[in-house]
């Protein structure tokens, strides 16, 4: 068998020095193109470190809580660290690329938690997934910038909702509160987004938010008054309560009217709108003509308050604006000048006399026995008005003037002519002489006690006593003398029917026998034609004989012979 090996015939090795790629590598490389590809595009969508100030950082966590706006994603907190005055602290945020738009000087963040605010309760989402802070961008454009201070509150308008922002000035706020509802013809239209005191601290300027399409609805004549809390009234239909909503009730509320259009439709808004306490006062003020006057009462004015009401016939034609005491030398007393104004155009169809002018129609009016007087314009507050009334039999006055004031003149109102009544009452009262009256009185009762009891009183009652027991016995005797006939009055009744019957019998008989178409009636017919023919047969025969009495012995042939 080993002599079939041949040597020579033995394979060779052959080495190839060339070098080579091994497939393995290929698993790093890919890792590494897919690591730098997700490093690229991390590094693409990675935005701006922003940061934001806040006065606490309640709710946040870094590396945990997020950026959003409009629910979506922007980005993360990194880190929260304290100011370095202590004050508050400052939260660093990792944006994305989606961010970049909105980080402009105009952009607002706030933390997004439970809360209460402007009468609604939001946030109420991060009980489950924490608290997070929201990004807007209110307004469009605005340079470009990383670090802001964030709001404590939502802001109330939390998108670019279409509308107008109106700014009111009003003397004081009342219970107008932040977020407060604006109403139009009781439609909750807007809300108060703030305030700010005005120049001088003199006035407040309110500013509200009224959103499309009512916006449309105010005009440079529309006026707005203070809606807040319950309006209650006691008037002639009753209690009149009056309530917008119950929001308004506890944040307060703002309501204004679009007035009939006066040819300012179409025209430029004002910059500030007057805000009024009532929506009475608000109708007030669309009375543009204003006549001051004013009027003296000698007697006591409590009860009346600036605002109160000044009537015409018992409407209202203005208001007081003021109430002061001064001294009288003419008088030489103390009287109270109380100032109002009237607002002619209350009045309808006044055009007619407007071209005379307040002073002359006053003064027309005064002269035909116009007088201020206060009365009463509650019982159950004591509110006192001043009343403009025409008295027919009032004594003569005259209008004057005192600068551009008209005085007009005043008699005692109707209080105080009640008093003056009462007045004079008691001091005729204290004139009676009440004492000789009492002793007159006394006696007179001591008298009548005297007769009462005297023993002549008994005698009479004793007497009328008898009387009555008389009468009684003599009622009762005739009763029962009257019960016999009283029993048989149903048999003469039944006496009296049978008569009644028969007699009724007899009659029908006698037409039956002797009526109209009865033998006797028409017998005695034939009897009187008969009766009437002899008749005027003896009337001829007198005739005959008075012209002929011969003929009674001749007969009618000898006097045909003559």
């Amino acid at each position: 068998m080993s002599g079939t090996l041949h040597p020579e015939a033995s394979l060779r090795a052959k080495v190839d020095l060339r070098p080579r790629l091994s497939p393995i590598w290929l698993v790093p490389v890919v890792a590494v193109l897919i690591g730098a590809w997700l490093v690229w595009d991390a590094m693409a969508k990675r935005g701006p470190l922003v940061s934001v100030t806040f006065q606490s950082a309640e709710g946040l966590l870094p590396g945990q809580s997020h950026l959003r706006h409009l629910d979506v994603d922007l980005g993360l907190i990194e880190r929260v660290t304290l100011n370095p005055d202590m004050a508050g602290v400052t939260v660093t945020i990792r944006t994305t690329r989606e961010a970049k738009p909105l980080l402009t000087e105009h952009a607002q963040f706030w933390v997004v938690r439970p809360r209460l605010f402007a009468g609604s309760i939001s946030g109420l989402g991060t009980l489950v997934s924490g608290s997070y802070i929201e990004v807007i961008r209110p307004v469009e454009g605005g340079r470009r910038q990383l670090s802001f201070t964030g709001l404590e509150d939502p802001p109330l308008l939390q998108s670019r909702v279409p509308g107008r922002t109106l700014t009111l000035q009003a003397s004081r706020i009342g219970s107008i509160t932040v977020g407060a509802p604006v109403f139009f013809r009781d439609m909750n239209v807007g809300q108060v987004l703030g305030w700010d005191l005005g120049k001088m601290a003199e006035s407040v300027t309110i500013h509200a938010f009224v959103r499309a399409p009512f916006d449309q609805y105010v005009q440079p004549n529309s006026r707005f008054w203070n809606a807040s809390g319950l309006s209650v009234q006691l008037a002639a239909e009753g209690v009149q309560v009056q309530l917008e909503s119950l929001k308004a009730l506890l944040l307060g509320g703002i309501a204004f009217d679009a007035p009939e259009a006066d040819g300012a439709a179409g025209a430029a808004l004002p910059a500030t709108f007057p805000l009024f306490a009532s929506e009475q006062m608000a109708k007030d003020q669309s009375y543009h003509r204003r006549v001051k006057a004013m009027a003296y009462f000698q007697g006591s004015v409590s009860g009346l308050a600036v605002g109160a009401p000044v009537t015409f016939q018992g409407l209202k034609v203005g208001q007081v604006t003021r109430i002061g005491l001064e001294y009288d030398p003419a008088s030489d007393m103390i009287r109270a000048p109380v100032q109002f104004e009237m607002q002619p155009d209350r009045i309808g169809d006044a055009k007619a006399v407007e071209k005379r002018g307040p002073l002359e129609n006053a003064r027309i009016l005064v002269g035909r026995g116009m007088r201020a007087q206060l009365q009463s314009g509650n019982l159950l507050t004591g509110q006192m008005q001043v009343a403009l009334e025409m008295i027919p039999d009032a004594a003569p006055a005259e209008l004057r003037v005192e600068g551009d004031v008209l005085v007009i003149p005043a008699v005692p109102g109707q209080i105080a002519g009640i008093m003056a009544s009462a007045t004079q009452i008691v001091a005729k009262l204290e004139k009676l002489p009440l004492d000789r009256m009492g002793e007159s009185v006394d006696s007179t009762l001591q008298g009548v006690s005297q007769i009462v009891n005297g023993p002549e009183l008994k005698q009479s009652l004793a007497a009328l006593q008898a009387t009555l027991a008389g009468s009684h016995d003599l009622m009762k005797r005739l009763d029962e003398g009257m019960a016999p006939a009283l029993r048989q009055l149903p048999a003469i009744a039944g006496n009296l029917q049978g008569s009644l019957t028969q007699a009724n019998r007899l009659l029908a008989s006698l037409d039956r026998g002797y009526g109209d178409n009865s033998r006797f009636n028409r017998d005695l017919e034939r009897l009187m034609l008969q009766l009437n023919d002899t008749t005027r047969s003896l009337r001829s025969l007198a005739d005959l004989l008075s012209r002929n009495p011969e003929a009674l012995i001749r007969g009618r042939g000898g006097q045909g012979s003559n």
